[in-house]
């Protein structure tokens, strides 16, 4: 009976820290990942502010914006985007809000790096301009998540909902 005891106590004394490290990572990926959506979220709140200084802060200072779309002939191209002229673009007064909303899909951490992917559609004001899936890439430096890279696809219908 006493060997019975001796492995049911060890079995306690073994596991009891594997279980707490894995809530304990659980936690952090939960936490790590809402502040990687707050680090998004706070990009399309600038954009619909016109909020170029909210927008910067987001940014990392090397940030690249892409985009895959077709060209007339429905070949894909890649167009790229200065991000500097993009943060200008978004504070320059405009008669209507950018709208972009979006639908959290997959979000993966790891460490200091993080991806989004996210469906979305883009109104001007209210109107329907395009839609398609917005991809991010972050980096967790000292002062929180930072957008280092967005690629998105573009197009007019069959949104994902």
């Amino acid at each position: 009976m006493q060997g019975f005891f001796y492995i049911y106590t060890m079995r306690k004394i073994l596991l009891t820290p594997i279980f707490t490290l894995v809530v304990v990572a659980a936690y952090c990926q939960q936490t790590e990942t809402a502040a990687v959506k707050q680090t998004v979220n706070t990009m399309f709140d600038a954009m619909r502010k016109g909020d170029s200084t909210l927008l910067r802060s987001v940014f990392s200072k090397d940030m690249v914006l892409q985009s895959v779309s077709n060209n007339k002939e429905g070949k894909a191209i890649l167009s790229v985007e200065n991000a500097a002229d993009f943060v200008k673009a978004i504070g320059k007064p405009h008669a209507m809000i950018y709208d972009e909303r979006i639908t959290f899909g997959d979000i993966k951490v790891d460490g200091d790096l993080a991806s989004v992917w996210a469906p979305y559609k883009f109104y001007l004001g209210d109107k329907f301009s395009h839609c398609g899936v917005d991809v991010f890439q972050l980096m967790k430096t000292a002062g929180g998540w930072k957008i280092i890279y967005i690629v998105d696809t573009r197009r007019k219908d069959n949104c994902i909902p």
